[in-house]
């Protein structure tokens, strides 16, 4: 995870800065430093637990078995990339023109994200990155779960609207929908299997009605 985690961000850092065509993008620079503190203390609890190291290890998104969910997951990959290259040819050739407080409250916005992750794998250790069912899982309805059924998912498009913000691009917001909207279809195919699948969660779905967003969806 550790050797992951500092590749993913090298290479993050070098489609922004060769894409944006110069070095001198702080809102790239924020960004990064932001993410890779953020993404390390995540990691820091994720070690810690041996059942939610091993969801967010042992298998990768290509190993989803759910054919539904192989193509969400692969147009969630163009979004996701997407989400990064929209804004850096965005600050390249001046597209949009965002406030600099606009950038950072993008920054802040990724933390929020970040600590509402921490919030659901302190609560789920059965947080596995493919959608399947673990041994001994059971439906957890504590925590941001009683608020609503998906807050990993919650979670995932707050980071990624912080993330458009804090790189300072109105144009990446387009990229940062669609991967809500993936998300959802995401969340939309598991609940289904889970209903199926795990004994209880058609109760739980009875008791919190909402998917992402509590009075909204």
């Amino acid at each position: 995870m550790w050797f992951m985690l500092v590749v993913g961000f090298i290479i993050i850092g070098i489609v922004l800065f060769v894409v944006a065509g110069t070095t001198h993008y702080w809102q790239g620079w924020s960004y990064l430093a932001v993410g890779f503190v953020t993404s390390g203390l995540l990691t820091l609890y994720t070690v810690s637990d041996p059942v939610l190291l091993e969801g967010r290890t042992r298998n990768g998104f290509t190993a989803e078995q759910r054919p539904i969910q192989k193509i969400i997951v692969w147009c969630l990959g163009l979004f996701c990339a997407a989400a990064y290259i929209v804004p850096a040819l965005d600050y390249r050739f001046g597209w949009s023109s965002m406030p600099s407080w606009l950038s950072i409250a993008g920054d802040l916005l990724i933390i929020v994200g970040m600590w509402m992750v921490y919030r659901v794998f302190k609560e789920n250790s059965f947080g596995a990155v493919t959608v399947e069912i673990g041994k001994d899982q059971k439906v957890i309805t504590t925590g941001p779960y009683a608020i609503v059924r998906n807050p990993m998912y919650s979670s995932a498009i707050v980071y990624f609207v912080g993330m458009t913000l804090a790189l300072g691009s109105y144009w990446g917001l387009i990229p940062a929908v669609l991967a809500a909207l993936g998300f959802v279809l995401r969340l939309l195919d598991e609940e289904k299997m889970l209903a199926k699948d795990l004994p209880g969660y058609v109760a739980y779905q009875a008791k919190v009605h909402w998917h992402l967003i509590p009075e909204i969806f």
